[in-house]
């Protein structure tokens, strides 16, 4: 089947052609038109199915029938969990729309307000936003929501985990209790169900679950490292693939500002982004890791399903994920539409529990790259790590297998739960 066949508007056709799309993916295959026909959807799909075209091509082609008139407020909101994603989803509204003159506003916290509040004043159709900031125009009456048709969750499991429960369950007073709602998920489970059957209404439900989660064309590889260590192994693997684009996951705010840190000591170029980081940074940051100016990219969990850049070559698990299905957004990144992907994993002694749980989800035991003692020896002789001040590193060792430990005793918490 081609694009063309959903009968959509010429300008939007155009601009899938121009934009080279040949054929609808499977969410956007079953979404578009049950989209086009008004029905509410609950979709659950992984990272790189094509989802956000799913419901942006059918939002764009409802939007070009409706009259035009700004001033009776925003007639779709797309709500999203983190920055990243809101200009990303932004994006992609504005590369298939630009033929039409329809309007699209992202807002989020980080940056100041009056460049975000100029925008919506000229008036918006669809408005791509994080809740914290949403909110705080809605109570500033800077947007106007209750003549909103569409309602779009994008992310809702990750919204769920950032503690936004409460944020959606508020929207829901201010628009209209007759409106479509599209709510997309990578994951299922008894709260995220409970919240889409509050929001929706007889939905067609979609679920695009592949027997392989990850994508086919991704090589995955697990090497045993102590925690401590990590970061000569990291090291060597810049040094080895000098011209390639690197992501590093790790687990905390703290461990990503550390392992730049390790990284800086061995005069590694490297940026971070996290959850501390402001607009600004992170503009930056993306900007430098985008065009290759620099090489590696370390990163937290609550960044990995907003970041969509092209050409990441490798990505490394410098931290096992405490969820599974954090392994599969994070090793996302790579291997993207054809282009070939590298997922290396570093796990501790701590963290062969986690490397389980993950096998289990994928279903799939990832490969064991084999290191006898002389092969480990000379990674961390490698190193051009000059650091003398010993204690500190041994303090920094401690803390984070002190933080790991704490980590995992709530994990384990919940689990008797």
């Amino acid at each position: 089947m081609k694009f063309a066949e959903f009968g959509l508007d010429d300008k939007i056709t155009r601009s899938i052609d121009q934009l080279g799309y040949k054929r609808p993916t499977d969410i956007q295959f079953k979404a578009i038109p049950a989209i086009l026909e008004r029905e509410d959807v609950l979709a659950i799909a992984q990272t790189g199915t094509g989802k956000s075209a799913a419901f942006v091509i059918p939002i764009l082609q409802l939007l070009l029938k409706k009259r035009k008139n700004r001033d009776a407020g925003v007639l779709c909101i797309v709500m999203v969990p983190t920055h990243e994603l809101a200009r990303q989803i932004t994006d992609v509204f504005k590369q298939i729309g630009k033929n039409t003159s329809l309007r699209f506003t992202a807002i989020y916290g980080g940056v100041d307000q009056t460049q975000q509040i100029e925008r919506l004043k000229k008036g918006t159709d669809v408005l791509i936003a994080t809740p914290g900031r949403l909110f705080d125009y809605i109570n500033q009456g800077v947007v106007k929501v209750y003549n909103t048709e569409m309602l779009v969750l994008d992310e809702a499991d990750h919204m769920l985990d950032l503690g936004f429960y409460k944020d959606i369950q508020d929207l829901i007073k201010y628009i209209p209790k007759k409106r479509q709602t599209l709510f997309f998920s990578a994951t299922i489970d008894q709260k995220i169900k409970k919240l889409a059957y509050s929001l929706v209404r007889r939905p067609i439900r979609i679920q695009i679950s592949p027997k392989n989660p990850v994508a086919k064309n991704i090589d995955h590889s697990v090497a045993f490292i102590k925690m401590d260590d990590k970061r000569f192994f990291l090291e060597r693997i810049v040094r080895s693939n000098p011209e390639k684009k690197i992501l590093a996951f790790v687990r905390t705010k703290v461990r990503c500002e550390r392992v730049l840190k390790a990284m800086e000591r061995v005069e590694v170029q490297a940026v971070s982004i996290h959850s501390d980081k402001t607009q600004d940074e992170r503009d930056t940051v993306m900007k430098q890791f985008k065009t290759g100016e620099i090489k590696l990219l370390i990163a937290t969990d609550v960044s990995a399903r907003g970041i969509d850049i092209p050409n990441v070559d490798i990505v490394v698990n410098y931290d096992l994920p405490e969820q599974p299905e954090n392994y599969v957004h994070r090793v996302g990144r790579s291997g993207r539409g054809k282009q070939k992907g590298t997922a290396i994993a570093f796990c501790g002694e701590e963290e062969k529990e986690l490397l389980s749980a993950i096998e289990d989800y994928t279903g799939h035991e990832i490969a064991v790259t084999e290191m006898d003692n002389d092969e480990y020896a000379d990674t961390i002789d490698f190193s051009t790590e000059t650091h003398a001040d010993w204690k500190t590193l041994m303090r920094q060792a401690e803390e984070e297998e002190a933080e790991f430990l704490s980590i995992k005793k709530k994990r384990n918490k919940k689990k008797k739960k």
